[in-house]
């Protein structure tokens, strides 16, 4: 019987199978190909279509819309192994965002994101997924940090390319390839064996259990604080401050830098000390950065703050290995797609409120207001515990 409690030790041997070498590859062109538009993506918006703050907010959460339906569409698919919804899922998210080459109109942009987000819900749930399903529960935290460090470097290769050629070629060729990368991602992705994440159990379309209420609270709140400063974040850098796509290339290619050496670290800090001490602890963390990022107006200081929430937010990645060590294996997709259509029921919400009260409140109230959402995160991470009743619970379901 394996181990569960809120410290597990660190296991020695290796996760670099075969399988999870090819699921590195796929995040590797995955990420690299949303580097090269996401880089370029909030300056594409302000000057080459010319959206102003309460647009991009809006567009947000347009785009965050499949996000709240991810459970009901996961039940249809469900019965497709979880290598085959990976490959539609990225051939979709390659297919919008490559076709951003093309946009000239707001209502163009609002259609093409809807379908690279489709592509984009469906495929975030299942990297994690396939990666916890590739390896042991006491080495999930593990894998999924260097998936995380893996996907970093990407992105860093990806800010790398826009800062040397963005001048020369401008910003929409950057889509084109993006998008062509994650349709490479596409096909590596496919080369994983259909057995992965399988059970002999019956797996239930739809799944809303008593016993991961926590995990349903927790990504609620989630939703509500990383989605609109994902949104707003680069843009009060680039609207009032300045920044060009070379600036804000150099930030994400520090931040890819530092979550590169950092991810694998973070993965078995979770492994080893436990999502309660490691989420309760990002979250007080982000409560001081984003009061900071409310009362500071220096450009620097803001453009290390972004990094640092960039940083902070990869430790959502624990919502996800918490569920891993309490959940039976065929609850464990059900669950993670549940979770982001819950949150998504803020994250939608809160954009569009977002982008309403910009103008009246600037971006240093939506600050104070993530900030505040946050704190009442902490509480229901302190409450989190993986016991040997959850275990014995877990094992019963699968046995």
């Amino acid at each position: 019987m394996q181990q569960k409690a809120d410290v597990v030790p660190d296991p020695p041997a290796s996760i670099w199978t075969r399988n999870v070498l090819i699921l590195a590859l796929t995040v590797f062109f995955a990420r690299f190909g949303q580097g090269l538009q996401g880089g370029v993506s909030t300056n594409f918006l302000v000057h080459d279509l010319g959206l102003g703050g309460d647009q991009v907010l809006w567009l947000a959460g347009v785009r965050e819309i499949p996000g709240l339906g991810l459970m009901f569409l996961t039940a249809l698919i469900m019965r497709l192994p979880q290598s085959h919804r990976a490959f539609w899922s990225l051939l979709l998210m390659g297919f919008g965002y490559g076709c951003y080459y093309f946009i000239n109109s707001y209502t163009t942009l609002l259609a093409l994101a809807f379908i690279a987000s489709i592509g984009f819900h469906n495929w975030m749930p299942l990297l994690s997924s396939l990666g916890m399903g590739l390896v042991g529960r006491e080495r999930s935290g593990r894998v999924l940090g260097r998936m995380n460090a893996v996907g970093s470097l990407a992105s860093m290769g990806g800010m790398v390319i826009i800062v040397f050629f963005s001048e020369k070629f401008g910003l929409r060729p950057f889509f084109l390839f993006g998008g062509a990368f994650l349709i490479l991602a596409a096909l590596v992705v496919s080369r994983l064996p259909k057995e992965i994440g399988a059970s002999t159990e019956k797996i239930p379309r739809l799944l809303l259990r008593k016993r991961y209420w926590l995990f349903y609270v927790l990504t609620f709140f989630e939703g509500s604080r990383t989605q609109v400063f994902y949104t707003f974040g680069a843009w009060v850098l680039v609207d009032s401050y300045g920044f060009n796509a070379q600036r804000i290339s150099v930030l994400l290619i520090i931040s890819g830098l530092m979550n590169f050496l950092i991810a694998p670290h973070m993965g078995n800090w979770i492994d080893r000390f436990g999502e309660r001490i490691t989420l309760t602890a990002s979250y007080f963390a982000l409560v001081l950065v984003f009061i900071a990022y409310a009362t500071v107006h220096n450009a620097y200081a803001l453009g290390g703050l972004y990094i640092a929430i960039n940083f902070l937010v990869m430790f959502r990645i624990g919502l996800h290995t918490y569920v891993n060590r309490i959940a039976p294996d065929e609850d464990l997709s059900p669950t993670l797609s549940a979770g982001v259509s819950i949150n998504h029921l803020t994250s939608v919400g809160m954009s569009l409120v977002a982008g309403t009260l910009l103008r009246v409140v600037g971006y240093e109230g939506l600050c104070w207001g993530a900030a505040g959402v946050i704190l009442l995160s902490i509480p229901f991470a302190l409450a989190i515990r993986v016991d040997k009743s959850d275990e014995q619970v877990s094992e019963a379901a699968v046995a």
